[in-house]
């Protein structure tokens, strides 16, 4: 099955895409859970390592937390150039609706440390209010 990724963002050679997708079977009242398809693609000519995420995680009521670690999903993979890394996480809110973002650490070729972006993504389910801004 072919994932679609609406999100997505290039930062030094290195693509972030992004799918998210509502859990309702694992939802409840008080408890919205979304699953996220997150693909990192090394389009640059060296491999890269990633070594640390950052997400910035906001509900509907603007309540926002971050969360910090080593590597994502207990690895922290080298992407040898053309290839790419696929993985899927979760993230439960108290709201029917809300955002992430965030950043990985990677360590080039070179040893030198940069942070590439991961583009904001929606988290919506159809128990959350349309709202047009």
């Amino acid at each position: 099955m072919k994932v679609l990724f609406p999100y997505a963002q290039t930062t030094q050679g290195v693509t972030i895409r992004v799918s998210p997708q509502f859990l309702p079977d694992q939802s409840a009242a008080g408890r919205w859970v979304w699953a996220y398809h997150i693909r990192i693609e090394n389009d640059g000519d060296a491999p890269v390592q990633l070594v640390s995420r950052h997400w910035v995680i906001t509900d509907a009521n603007g309540h926002t937390e971050e969360v910090r670690g080593a590597g994502v999903v207990g690895e922290q993979p080298i992407i040898e150039p053309g290839r790419s890394f696929d993985y899927v996480s979760g993230c439960p809110l108290a709201t029917p609706s809300g955002m992430m973002q965030g950043s990985y650490r990677m360590i080039g070729a070179d040893g030198k440390a940069f942070d590439v972006a991961i583009p904001a993504f929606s988290l919506d389910s159809p128990h959350g209010r349309l709202r047009v801004n």
